[in-house]
């Protein structure tokens, strides 16, 4: 046997990798999982965008190797909708980046700016992939913690009394998945000072703005905000796009430009058809989010009676595609997940999956029906 690269003995399997594979095979063997656990969402793209990709089918260019940039037009429809929703403006030539997912982007964003040995702050508890990310290319995961005490906020004095000197990147991420935390500007306005003191690079990670949200925040609306940091932003919650891989990183050229050098050595531009179906999404009015979060709205109301159900309490003012519940007291969140699993047919994310401080919490997921939702909630 060829022996695997070291770097893979500081990684595990992804967690959703190996837990569905366990659903799949309870499915096989006739049981009737419903599956809460995933944000994957449910919902058709916009009709218009799906006209956009098959009308493109037909052009000259359509079926080429793309540009490493995307197309101008595309750059040009990310740049609008940053001004648009934000009041951010950007240089669609030199300050945006398409990327196939924002998944892609935190792989590149690590490779452009961690050497081996650096550190990366991580937020406990958050994306495992920040973590699985940062070892993968040779660096350190420092974890900070936050807590339901603090609003899931970073604590700045605690902050400071780490060792900064070898950290380069700091990752944040609100509205914050998994607890539904919405951005604060203070909180943004702290992180951009943080980051100029001490050096470091503030990404933040920024896919679940419009979902059940009325004040949609971008760290880059603080000023001087692109001296220190980027942000990624993706087309899949938004607009249900997940399978079409499509995300973006706006900051400065300079940080852009090194960020263009390990994409452009690793795929060879996204495909012209998702790109225009992109702009199409991109250039919808507010009337989609409305239409969205009425759904969602809905289904999170009846995924609080299931939270009730399991004598689990939550946050009402939490945005975005989960509901982040604190089970009760002296029960490990995965014990409580899989006794449903097996007992109830149901599978949800335990929280100790994002980090130490998710422990004794669960997290649903809104990217099912309201009828299916109902029949959880029958079961329990």
């Amino acid at each position: 046997m060829i022996q695997p690269a070291k770097r893979l003995d500081s990684v595990q399997e992804y967690y959703f990798s190996k837990k569905l594979r366990e659903v799949r095979e309870l499915l096989a063997a006739g049981k009737p999982i419903i599956n809460m656990g995933i944000g994957s969402p449910d919902l058709q793209p916009p009709s218009n965008v799906v006209e956009a990709i098959q009308h493109s089918l037909q052009d000259a260019t359509a079926h080429k190797y793309q540009s490493y940039q995307g197309l101008p037009a595309l750059r040009s429809a990310i740049s609008a909708f940053y001004f648009d929703k934000f009041g951010v403006q950007t240089n669609s030539e030199t300050e945006v980046l398409p990327l196939m997912g924002s998944k892609e982007g935190i792989m590149h964003i690590s490779m452009a700016f961690l050497n081996e040995g650096d550190q990366a702050l991580i937020p406990n508890p958050g994306y495992p992939t920040y973590t699985s990310v940062t070892k993968l290319v040779g660096a350190t995961p420092l974890f900070y913690d936050l807590n339901a005490a603090n609003n899931w906020q970073p604590d700045f004095e605690a902050l400071e009394k780490n060792d900064l000197t070898k950290v380069k990147i700091m990752w944040v991420n609100y509205p914050h998945m998994p607890t539904g935390t919405n951005a604060i500007k203070s909180t943004f306005e702290k992180l951009i000072a943080f980051g100029k003191k001490h050096q470091i690079l503030i990404v933040n990670d920024n896919p679940y703005s419009f979902i059940l949200n009325e004040t949609p925040k971008s760290l880059l609306q603080v000023d001087g905000a692109k001296d220190i940091a980027l942000e990624l932003n993706s087309l899949s919650k938004t607009f249900n796009m997940a399978g079409w891989r499509v995300g973006m990183v706006l900051g400065n050229q300079n940080y852009i430009n090194q960020i263009l050098k390990v994409k452009s050595n690793m795929d060879s531009g996204m495909f012209y058809g998702i790109q225009k179906g992109a702009i199409a999404a991109l250039q919808l009015d507010d009337a989609w989010f409305l239409a969205q979060n009425k759904i969602y709205k809905e289904r999170r109301d009846l995924v609080w009676q299931l939270a009730d159900k399991l004598n689990c309490t939550y946050d009402k003012k939490a945005t975005g595609l989960f509901v982040w519940a604190k089970v009760p007291e002296g029960k490990k969140s995965e014990a409580v997940t899989d006794t449903i699993l097996y007992e109830n047919d149901i599978f949800i994310t335990p929280g100790i999956v994002f980090g130490s401080q998710g422990e004794g919490y669960i997290r649903f997921s809104l990217c099912v029906t309201s009828a299916i939702i109902k029949e959880a909630i029958a079961r329990i």
